[in-house]
């Protein structure tokens, strides 16, 4: 048996490439250089948002959408909204803020439950934090579990409404029963259908890939911001094969077809 199988290599090498790239940077960003990233107005305004339910007196609400973790397509954007919801608890217990978490998916329950502990640990506030009355399951059907949030959202009449994540046809309904409420929403999702509603309703709109940033953005974390710029390395290795392919295709030559098959 060959050790290299003939139409794999290539896939291979980019991603040898591509881990060489998020290593690199990360250490490099340990030792001081860290990368600097644009500036997202959506993810500035989450501190605005919490700040101004401290001063109302009302709660902040965060959902990290309503997929589940394993989902290899649908995954990443949970992990993202989590990522975010880490650090919207420790803001909240920093600043005396009522936080709740709406959670469609039982198996991440108790990984929302461990993430808010965290944060009301790091602030010192332990035992501010009920998982039972803050972190609720409502329901694993996906309208059930919308109409339930947005009775929870109305009932508190909510000053923040975060939600980062993947979601379908309940996004809107979330967003029109927060815009209702008065609620400062940002919203974010990558499912291209339903980015257009959060647009249109939230006061502040993630687009893509940006939920993607969020915890490195949030955190400043030097190790995670650095392993985003070697990500963006892999994407520019994307544009610049895309460019020279068009332009050797057009030329008539199958060079680089030829080098992707290898």
């Amino acid at each position: 048996m060959a050790a290299l199988q003939s139409g794999r290599v290539s896939g291979l090498l980019t991603l040898i490439y591509l881990i060489g790239m998020v290593i690199y940077f990360a250490l490099r960003s340990r030792k001081g250089r860290v990368p600097g990233l644009r500036r997202i107005p959506g993810l500035d305004a989450i501190d605005e948002a919490i700040g101004r339910a401290a001063e109302m007196g009302r709660p902040v609400f965060i959902s990290h959408g309503i997929g589940n973790m394993t989902d290899a397509t649908y995954g990443p954007q949970t992990i993202a909204g989590l990522g975010v919801l880490s650090y919207v608890a420790e803001k909240c217990a920093e600043l005396g803020t009522r936080l709740y978490v709406p959670v469609r998916q039982l198996t991440i329950w108790p990984i929302a439950v461990e993430l808010c502990e965290t944060g009301y640990k790091k602030a010192g506030r332990p035992e501010d934090f009920n998982p039972t009355d803050q972190v609720r399951f409502l329901s694993s059907d996906q309208f059930g579990f919308s109409s339930n949030y947005m009775g929870w959202m109305w009932r508190e009449r909510a000053a923040a409404n975060i939600m980062i994540g993947a979601y379908w046809a309940e996004s809107l309904q979330l967003a029109e029963t927060g815009a209702r409420i008065g609620t400062v929403q940002v919203g974010g999702t990558a499912n291209t259908h339903q980015i257009p509603f959060f647009v249109a309703a939230c006061d502040y709109a993630l687009i893509g890939e940006e939920i993607f940033c969020a915890g490195a953005y949030l955190s400043k974390d030097a190790e995670m911001i650095g392993s985003l710029a070697g990500q963006d390395m892999g994407k520019l290795l994307s544009i610049v094969l895309i460019v020279l392919g068009v332009l050797l295709v057009t030329a008539g030559s199958d060079i680089l077809t030829k080098i992707l098959s290898w």
